[in-house]
């Protein structure tokens, strides 16, 4: 009998990478089709990151094997940052470098993670926190916050969900799916009750610091004792426009991070020199390409913001970072053209796509089936265009 392992099938195929799939066949047909379901920046990489990269294959040193866990000077590079920017003592010795932010959790993870183990997930979360958890064989541990929370879970529902199998939490700020940001006060009250719980630890996603409206961004790891506990996630993918680049990395307690370096030794080995160069020069060079980007993602959170209130029956946080609306849009379920009935946030998004050619993700896949995740990282064009098609299509559903 044909049958995949055990970890597998406890797993499901990304939907965000699904949705993204479904779309193309459609674009393959001659559909005009509006993709806003992959998280990707439609910007370019910024020209002095490519330079450097150009640089580094004609200096003709960078075809060797690097080290497992990254180049030193990227490492110290990386360290430095968080010390200037985010009040973190990291050093080149706590940063495992890899091939994304993802394989860059799921290191932690499997370093960390036995059979038995509890996970607090805070949800609505990014798609692969809950497979990549099932995947290290522990369990999954699910906290809601709700929209009415601005989708933010609270110290209160944290301290209720912990159990002596807890040995990990995981959140994202700014978030995927929601945007939604954390503040400093919010997150000390997080810290108080991760203190308070001996080797609990916490693996904080900070892959869309750059792409934060609130003017601060706040490292947990910078809290009084939380150095030791907590590993945080960050990359080049969202804030550089890098996503082909695959460039992720930790900063962790060095214990921690020898597990990682140890788990990518076997897995991977080191992430792609030529990357590396591009990555160093980003963290080192000019932040202004950054900035713009940030600044074009307001101006367009703002657009579908005003336009997504003048739907009828959807309901819409303000978010504060990221490039994500996470709407709920249960109002519609039950509700029908005359030929399809909407059940649920699957038939929401498949029917956007057949009838509307804009492309979503249902957000049973964040951990919330009443909301669908719609990502802004689009042309101002194509975004009042999505929102236009989905206002007439779901005028059809009564």
């Amino acid at each position: 009998m044909k049958k995949l392992s055990n970890r597998i099938e406890a797993i499901e195929e990304s939907a965000t990478l699904a949705m993204a799939a479904k779309a193309r066949e459609f674009k393959q047909k001659g559909i005009d089709v509006i993709s806003l379901s992959l998280g990707e920046p439609d910007f370019k990489t910024p020209i002095h990151i490519c330079d450097a990269a150009k640089k580094a294959i004609d200096d003709g040193k960078y075809f060797a094997y690097p080290p497992v866990a990254g180049y030193q000077d990227l490492r110290e590079a990386l360290a430095a940052k968080y010390q200037k920017e985010n009040n973190v003592p990291y050093k080149a010795e706590n940063i495992v470098v890899s091939n994304g932010a993802k394989q860059s959790i799921s290191n932690a993870m499997l370093a960390l993670l036995n059979p038995g183990d509890e996970v607090i997930v805070f949800s609505p979360y990014w798609v692969s926190y809950d497979a990549l958890v099932r995947l290290a064989e522990a369990t999954p541990v699910i906290v809601k916050g709700g929209i009415e929370n601005d989708f933010k879970v609270t110290a209160a529902q944290l301290e209720k969900a912990i159990t002596p199998k807890t040995k990990l939490m995981i959140f994202s700020s700014p978030c995927n799916p929601t945007g939604s940001v954390f503040s400093k006060k919010e997150l000390q009250a997080i810290a108080d009750v991760i203190l308070k719980h001996e080797d609990l630890l916490v693996i904080a996603d900070e892959i869309y610091e750059h792409i934060n409206f609130t003017g601060e961004q706040v490292s947990i790891a910078s809290f009084p004792g939380m150095f030791d506990r907590t590993i945080t996630v960050n990359g080049f993918a969202k804030g550089y426009a890098m996503t082909g680049w695959r460039v992720g990395y930790i900063a962790a307690p060095k214990w921690i991070a020898d597990g990682c370096n140890k788990v990518q030794g076997q897995v991977t080995s080191a992430n792609c020199s030529i990357a590396q160069r591009a990555a160093l020069a980003a963290v080192t060079g000019d932040i202004a390409p950054t900035n713009q980007m940030v600044g074009e993602y307001r101006k367009r959170r703002d657009v579908v913001y005003n336009l997504l209130k003048e739907i009828p029956g959807v309901k819409a946080n303000y978010p504060e970072g990221a490039f994500y609306f996470f709407p709920d849009v249960s109002y519609y379920y039950g509700k029908s053209d005359g030929t399809r009935t909407i059940k649920n946030g699957d038939d929401f998004c498949l029917y956007m796509l057949e009838l509307a050619h804009v492309s979503l993700v249902p957000g049973g896949a964040f951990g919330d089936e009443t909301c669908v995740r719609l990502s802004y990282a689009a042309s101002e064009k194509d975004l009042v265009e999505a929102m236009k098609r989905l206002k007439t299509t779901l005028a059809t559903f009564k």
